[in-house]
């Protein structure tokens, strides 16, 4: 009885199973798009640098004020995109919190279900085991006993 308990829980932990492979790929693609998001993010962060040293470079060699403007502007233009990655970066790291919790949840209704068709089949086990000793001791029992003398 038992163990028909298990084999009908079978189909429900495949799709538990399904949904939870599901929920690790998603869980990988955000966190490469997070590491993917960081990389930009550093690249852009150390070209902001560069541009900066060449600022103090040529800077202390007197520039133009077309040149000023044009580095202003260009600065301006880094710093929006710095800020705009940082956006995409928490955006994604958002969407990999969501995914990790996802995951979580159907990891753990997997192990759930696994440990309790574990339990129906070491009760039906349990039950065949009973039945059997009953067998063997009524067996038994019907058994002639020889005593001897």
């Amino acid at each position: 009885m038992a163990t028909s308990r298990a084999a009908r829980l079978a189909p429900v932990v495949e799709m538990a199973e399904k949904v939870e492979r599901s929920a690790v790929q998603r869980l990988g693609h955000f966190q490469g798009q997070v590491r993917l998001a960081e990389t930009k993010l550093a690249e852009l962060e150390r070209f902001r640098s560069d541009y900066q040293q060449q600022w103090i470079a040529n800077g202390s060699k007197g520039v133009s004020g077309q040149w000023l403007m044009n580095y202003q502007r260009f600065l301006n233009q880094l710093e929006t995109a710095v800020a705009q990655q940082r956006k995409s970066l928490a955006w994604h790291e958002n969407n990999l919190y969501t995914a990790r919790t996802a995951w979580q949840q159907a990891y753990a209704r997997v192990e759930g279900l696994r440990k309790l068709v574990q339990r129906y089949i070491d009760e039906a086990r349990a039950l065949e085991d009973k039945r059997e000793q009953r067998l063997l001791d009524e067996l038994s029992q019907r058994l002639p006993r020889h005593e001897q003398l």
